[in-house]
């Protein structure tokens, strides 16, 4: 849109189903499915509820996948949002209800990620209201948007992804570690919920609060090495070459997030945060790209649900990890330039384009792979 501008597509429209459909219909549905299979025993999951409800999640998305390129936010994406959302307290009840009750590392982060889902839909039901009484430029109606994106994000997908890798360690996890991880990990996340929030209401008292939630997540996430270093030379041993640096990927890009997400202490970076653009969808890409589909690729790789030995799935997987890459690079340095008015790197947006294409062929060189597995 930015090379080749096309006056009958409306770029706003694009942008909200890509943003639905990236959360909703890729992280969420791969989510539900590895929930299913790592964490609810079998005889419940194959009740014919577990399946319908997929179906039924899948139906709104491409419900919003359809509307919101047509109409943004309207009627018809609004009704398939509303029903994602519903189906989602569905799924919360499911696994509350059928999943381990063995009180495990893993068990404690998947609860604690589907209370953090729940949560974050009160900023969606609060929508409405902010709309009618003080309209979309509120600082109610933007606050609850962020409320919403950083419980799903920090509470729901990262607990959620963090879960299902600890799950994939066959010895048991210090206790004592893991606690400590996860009772920091908890109060960082509700925290750091302040940062957001700061953006629309002037107080430096929730810069404070923030500040003090990204040194909890911090050493929340110094605990967590020391809890996995133990196993780490064991683990990385069971692993093929293309899921090391798949799990590599995730790991280097979580723990640059806890590095950004520090510097949010300084006012002035603070405050550029989410002026500039390219920060904002560099640290989303990071946290979508790299963190939560780096890890779901690993799990999907180590349990043999992807062929690891695939030369199809190899050259995919390089893709999209170079896609990946340079399109971060590209993004934070562009605005590292803005943040010094150092002007527009020259071929900028060809160069987005080029490595965005990256994703995409690798993305479908990994469907083709699976295609043909199954064909096999």
């Amino acid at each position: 849109m930015y090379i080749f501008p096309l006056d009958f597509l409306n770029y706003s429209f694009l942008l909200h189903a890509h943003s639905h459909v990236a959360m909703l219909g890729w992280i969420y549905m791969i989510v539900y499915v590895l929930v299913v299979h790592f964490f609810i025993p079998k005889e419940k999951s194959q009740k014919p509820i577990y399946n319908r409800l997929f179906w039924l999640t899948e139906f709104s998305v491409i419900g919003m996948m359809i509307a919101f390129p047509i109409q943004g936010y309207a009627l018809f994406s609004i009704v398939f949002s509303t029903l994602h959302i519903l189906l989602s307290y569905v799924f919360c009840r499911l696994v509350w209800k059928d999943s381990l009750r063995d009180k495990s590392p893993s068990q404690r982060l998947l609860l604690a990620s589907v209370l953090f889902m729940a949560l974050s839909t009160l900023g969606v039901w609060c929508l409405g209201p902010a709309v009618s009484t003080l309209g979309k430029q509120s600082a109610f109606y933007q606050i609850a948007i962020q409320f919403f994106l950083h419980f799903q994000f920090n509470g729901w997908f990262i607990l959620a992804i963090l879960a299902l890798f600890l799950k994939q360690f066959q010895n048991k996890i210090d206790e004592v570690q893991f606690n400590k991880f996860y009772f920091l990990m908890i109060i960082s996340i509700v925290l750091t919920a302040c940062f957001p929030v700061r953006w629309f209401i002037e107080n430096n008292i929730l810069s404070y609060i923030n500040g003090l939630g990204v040194l909890i997540q911090l050493g929340a996430f110094i605990y967590f090495y020391k809890m996995l270093r133990p196993q780490i030379h064991h683990f990385k041993n069971t692993l093929d070459k293309t899921t090391k640096i798949v799990y590599a990927l995730a790991l280097w890009s979580l723990f640059l997030k806890v590095g950004i997400q520090l510097l949010t202490i300084f006012p002035n970076l603070a405050e550029v945060s989410h002026q500039i653009r390219n920060f904002v969808i560099g640290f989303i890409h990071l946290t979508t790209l790299g963190i939560i589909t780096g890890f779901l690729f690993g799990i999907l790789l180590h349990n043999k649900m992807l062929s690891a030995g695939c030369s199809i799935l190899k050259t995919g997987m390089k893709c999209f990890i170079s896609g990946y890459i340079a399109t971060e690079v590209l993004l934070f340095l562009q605005g590292w330039l803005f943040f010094f008015e150092g002007g527009t790197i020259s071929g900028y947006y060809q160069s987005i384009l080029m490595f965005s294409i990256l994703l995409v062929l690798g993305l479908a060189l990994i469907m083709v792979s699976i295609l043909n597995k199954k064909q096999l």
